[in-house]
């Protein structure tokens, strides 16, 4: 068995942070890994860029990466969050950006420099994988390896399961998926519909698309929903203005507004649903993740062939839930779709035990398909 080296980059260093990016290609080949869907570097360096994402000026970030025979087989990030400490009274470390060749050694010696890092910030136990937090890419694919991958959500062999139980590390929390398709030969109960139209002229309320030629004015909005309807959900911290705003900027390009709308009752903003046409299936015709030269032109010729969507985040202020706004937006989103003539959407991440937002999916017979699991560990458990 070959030595694995354990090497830390600079996380202010372009070509560190490309060394580190690249790995993901050296751990999955394309031709043997068909489902993965190859990231956007520049996507992934913004999030990773200490100097111009707004998450770092509350958290911290150190990047490792694995080397066997000469090659870099690994890679792995140690990160430590302010606000999720603050917001939870938690000490608490995390890891993410987990990518390892199928061998325990490279995903041990890996596991061993986070909880290194960490015991020496004085933190005792750590959750992840984090892509650098909840408000991002986060959790392990444990069920549906062989579905295709949403846009936004993360993709890994089952092998990256077996490590983790095998080092020890233990489920701490679930997030699912549902996909529902809106073809002509599915279609909600007639009941919904007309429980919704009651719930529309009883309430006084009504959808209007995100006005993309008001962006940031929209963003505010969905801002202030955000921060009120999450309060109370696992795992959830408040995000800053500016890191909100960071992130719908990410976001534009791939924004739709039929998918991406707000609720209003009696004028004023109530909630919002933000669903992404599934982009990934442009991105999978860009093998080498690269914008330039020939990317964004599949990305700008491809976006009206999409038929289907990613509702990302279904948002309700606190004080309109109980009024029967998410049958709304079940009635709303389904009849966007049909008019779109998408083929069907996908709902994910709603966490295990979110009995509320399960139960609609479950009841149209919307399959769960999909699971992803947070991960916990003692730190003293990688450095004996």
């Amino acid at each position: 068995m070959s030595t694995v080296q354990i090497v830390r980059l600079d996380p202010t260093s372009k070509k560190d942070l490309e060394r580190f990016v690249d790995i993901a290609w050296h751990v999955f080949p394309i031709k043997e890994n068909k489902q993965w869907v190859p990231p956007l570097r520049l996507s992934v360096l913004e999030n990773l860029d200490v100097k111009k994402n707004p998450f770092y000026k509350r958290a911290t970030i150190e990047l490792f990466v694995a080397v066997q025979n000469g090659k870099d087989v690994g890679r792995i990030a140690a990160i430590t969050n302010r606000a999720h400490e603050e917001f939870h009274d938690e000490k608490i470390g995390f890891y993410g950006f987990y990518e390892a060749i199928n061998d325990i050694a490279v995903s041990k010696a890996l596991f061993r420099a986070v909880a290194e890092t960490l015991q020496a910030k004085g933190y005792s136990e750590f959750r992840g994988p984090m892509n650098p937090s909840t408000n991002h890419e986060c959790g392990l694919l444990v069920r549906g390896q062989s579905q295709h991958p949403t846009i936004m959500t993360t993709w890994n062999p089952l092998y990256y399961l077996e490590h983790h139980e095998q080092l020890g590390l233990e489920k701490d929390k679930d997030t699912v998926a549902y996909f529902l398709p809106t073809d002509k030969k599915m279609s909600l109960p007639k009941k919904v519909f007309d429980y919704s139209e009651k719930l529309k002229a009883d309430g006084n309320f009504r959808f209007r698309d995100f006005d993309l030629k008001n962006f940031d004015r929209d963003v505010e909005i969905c801002y202030d929903i955000y921060n009120s309807a999450w309060e109370k959900n696992w795992g959830f911290f408040p995000m800053t203005r500016e890191e909100f705003q960071f992130m719908a900027k990410e976001m534009k390009m791939v924004l739709d507004p039929r998918f991406a709308f707000i609720a209003e009752k009696d004028g004023k903003p109530a909630g919002f649903m933000l669903g992404l046409p599934d982009f990934n299936h442009i991105f999978k015709r860009i093998p080498n993740g690269k914008l330039l030269p020939t990317g964004i032109f599949k990305i700008l010729l491809g976006k009206r062939m999409l038929k289907t969507v990613r509702i990302i985040t279904l948002g309700v202020k606190q004080e309109y839930r109980g009024t029967g706004i998410f049958a709304l937006f079940t009635a709303e989103s389904f009849l966007r779709a049909q008019q779109s003539k998408l083929i069907g959407g996908e709902a994910s991440w709603i966490l295990e035990d979110n009995v509320e937002m399960n139960r609609p999916w479950v009841e149209l017979g919307a399959p769960l398909y999909r699971r992803w699991r947070i991960f916990k560990a003692p730190v003293a458990r990688f450095l004996s």
